[in-house]
């Protein structure tokens, strides 16, 4: 199966000032312009095989700047969770909510008032990762890698189903902005290939007549370069 980069949109205006973006249409900082263009350094030694995006103007942004000429497929699975009348608040304020513990320590029991059940989000972001990874397989064959760019929730809980954790345990993974992920997903299981990663990309690339990626390698192996 094929293997997809998780890429976390670049800082925003709501992350500088501590406020929940959610569903609304809010722009990158130019920290986080500059996050996404440095990231593209990165991303663009890889032949990505496909490029899909949250509609949210904050990745769709992030990918132009990422991986300029590259127009990315829109798809509505990835987008941010819906966190109904809890955006736009500040976080500080929104810790005081009842609803908060429940999301820190039972998020597979959160529903936002008015908005839509942590859950929810997960199943229609797994099932379209899962679903994407293996279109792009089966055009590109096993060794194929692409990208997805979403947000930070969305991402932490990709990851987590990756890890075979249950929900309430995403909390413990970390996604910061224009941070990489990396999952190979295989017909036994799927494979964290990098956390949270703002360091060199190019050992992703498979060798010529890689091994058999689907099996854990015994002491280790020589990482993806080798």
């Amino acid at each position: 199966m094929a293997t997809v980069l998780l890429l976390r949109h670049g800082r925003t205006t709501s992350n500088a000032s501590g406020e929940l973006a959610g569903r609304r249409p809010v722009e990158l900082d130019d920290t986080g312009r500059g996050q996404a263009e440095r990231t593209g350094a990165r991303l663009r030694v890889l032949p990505l095989a496909a490029v899909v995006t949250s509609p949210l103007i904050r990745c769709r942004t992030t990918v132009e700047l990422a991986l300029p000429g590259v127009t990315p497929v829109v798809d509505e699975g990835l987008i941010e969770c819906g966190y109904g009348d809890w955006e736009g608040r500040p976080l500080k304020e929104l810790a005081q909510d009842p609803l908060w513990p429940v999301v820190q320590q039972h998020p597979s029991a959160a529903v936002f008032p008015n908005g839509e059940a942590m859950a929810a989000m997960s199943a229609r972001a797994v099932a379209t990762i899962r679903r994407w990874d293996a279109q792009v397989t089966e055009a590109h064959g096993p060794d194929a890698l692409w990208l997805a760019c979403s947000h930070g929730d969305v991402i932490k809980a990709i990851i987590a189903d990756a890890m075979g954790l249950h929900l309430d345990q995403f909390q413990r993974i970390v996604a910061d902005p224009a941070s990489v992920s990396v999952i190979r997903y295989t017909p036994t299981r799927p494979f964290v290939v990098r956390l949270n990663d703002t360091a060199d990309l190019a050992s992703l690339i498979p060798p010529p007549a890689a091994a058999d990626r689907s099996e854990a390698a015994v002491g280790g192996g020589a990482g993806g370069g080798a």
